[in-house]
């Protein structure tokens, strides 16, 4: 592997980086040719807003950055990081007697086994002994005294942690601190120089700009990809803090914790998922933007730990469809879903079934965001809320509380329902009868309605309708006349599935 030479560059790695000087024409007619519709003045030819593209060669940039990024070596009994396993070899047997490579796998199995070399015939029979487990991800040095981003998915649960850089120089690191939310950890290796470090981009990814990522994958070492930014913003469903960057260069196992550049050197976003049927790249990959990491990252290196803002309650986004039933304007905000019983809403005036549309002044966007809002204030901050409900704003202020370090749920087990007292409501395309605990528990869903598209299922139990408690099957079809009656285009349906609750409104749709 090629030798870093420390007198050629400098110990921080330069943000600015030379690009290639070719220039691609765009095809077409520049601005004030006369393609605007003389007719139309306020139309604009938006092509002839581009500017030329230049052609880039990563050469430079890629010689300058890849210093500061590592391969990160993991041991542990319990650590999730298996992230090297190739897909494993087809059964030869599987494949039609002409398939053209019916002979290459079995030659392959019959030399070396299943397994590949090490596995065959001679090989020692059962599984691997010893109880710990190896993983290989990716994480780059962001200070000369040797302080390393990886992931916490990477390094969390890691007994132990070896860093290797470019040189083959390894170093058995510290693990500082982890934020499973952000799916960030934060190392530290001691080195008896100063080392090459890269640094976060001040700007946000913009869609369709360049990007270079590095990293280990499938445990290779240093492999470089490049592409582009293909979407930001993105939730995957991995936590309340998703806000992914989606870009197209090629990220495969053992790229995670490494970094994403933008032309300029500075590290745009962290890698951390791929979206892949087959476990390969497809040309879907997600990084976590700087913006967020930096903050992150920052505590974790103060104090090892990331303390947020708690508000105690599930929520969910505003559609459409609840907005209309609770005669909101516009899908604005986010819902409370439930609230817990140990956390400061429940100490609050805050109910089920509030809008929650800003905090300390600031418009909430959506669930995601009302999270990192919340999130981004002390425990112990007063949040002042605006909050819909019943057709009007209400002002409230609840005093936050720390998010638990972990929270496990136990899922409980939905006593057995009753096959009596059944009643069908074509309007929301459920039948439904009495529940043990209360509500009413739903026994079948029409496959076609809009209920099923909306995921409710057989044994979820409807708990609220229209803002009012459900007791029983008569209590869910009043509710439903009086939404008809007060001209709501749906009703709003707060569901208990296992030990979670959720709002879903159904169109009242004509039997």
């Amino acid at each position: 592997m090629p030798q870093f030479n420390s007198d050629r560059a400098p110990r921080r790695i330069r943000s600015a980086l030379m690009a290639g000087t070719a220039a691609l024409a765009i095809v077409g007619t520049a601005a004030g040719t006369g393609l605007l519709n003389p007719e139309h003045a306020a139309a604009e030819n938006v092509s002839a807003k581009v500017q030329p593209i230049q052609t880039y060669d990563f050469a430079d940039l890629v010689e300058a950055v890849s210093p500061a990024v590592v391969s990160v070596e993991v041991e542990g009994r319990d650590a999730k990081v298996a992230m090297t396993d190739a897909p494993g070899m087809p059964d030869f047997k599987d494949l039609p007697e002409d398939h053209p490579f019916r002979r290459f796998f079995k030659d392959f199995e019959d030399q070396f086994g299943r397994g590949g070399p090490g596995s065959g015939p001679d090989a020692r029979k059962g599984p691997r002994q010893g109880p710990k487990r190896m993983g290989q991800g990716s994480g780059f040095i962001i200070s000369d005294d040797g302080y390393v981003v990886t992931n916490n998915h990477v390094a969390g649960e890691a007994e132990k942690i070896t860093v290797t850089t470019k040189d083959g120089t390894e170093y058995e690191a510290k693990l500082i601190g982890t934020d499973p939310k952000t799916d960030l950890a934060l190392l530290k290796i001691e080195a008896d120089t100063d080392l090459p470090y890269v640094e976060f981009a001040d700007a946000e990814a913009r869609v369709g700009q360049w990007v270079v990522a590095v990293g280990n994958p499938f445990g290779l070492g240093g492999t470089v990809t490049a592409g582009i930014v293909s979407a930001n913003g993105r939730d995957i469903g991995s936590g309340p803090y998703d806000d992914y960057i989606q870009i197209d260069a090629p990220v495969n196992r053992g790229n995670s914790g490494g970094p994403t550049f933008s032309v300029d050197g500075k590290v745009i976003g962290v890698n951390t998922a791929i979206f892949s049927p087959s476990g390969g790249n497809v040309g879907i990959a997600f990084a976590i933007p700087a913006e967020i990491a930096v903050p992150v990252i920052d505590e974790l290196k103060a104090t090892g730990a990331v303390s947020r803002g708690w508000l105690g309650v599930q929520i969910q986004p505003v559609s459409q469809d609840i907005a209309d039933s609770l005669g909101l304007d516009k899908p604005e905000g986010a819902i409370v879903a439930s609230i817990l019983d140990t956390g400061p809403a429940g100490d609050s005036d805050i109910r089920s079934g509030d809008v929650i549309l800003s905090v300390n002044g600031k418009p909430v966007e959506d669930a995601r965001d009302l999270a990192r809002k919340i999130g981004d204030l002390d425990p112990e901050d007063t949040a002042k809320l605006v909050i819909w409900r019943d057709g009007d704003t209400v002002d409230l202020s609840v005093q936050l509380g720390a998010q638990p370090v972990e929270k496990q749920r136990v899922a409980s087990l939905a006593p057995e329902q009753s096959s009596s007292g059944e009643v069908e409501n074509d309007k929301l395309g459920l039948v439904f009868a009495p529940a043990d605990e209360g509500g009413v528990r739903i026994t079948e869903v029409d496959p076609d309605g809009e209920a099923a598209r909306k995921g409710l299922q057989a044994g979820d139990v409807i708990v609220e309708a229209g803002g009012a408690d459900i007791k029983d099957p008569a209590d869910l079809t009043k509710a439903v006349e009086k939404a008809e009656e007060t001209g709501r285009k749906a009703v709003l349906l707060r569901v208990k599935s296992g030990d979670s609750e959720r709002f879903v409104a159904l169109s009242l749709r004509k039997a």
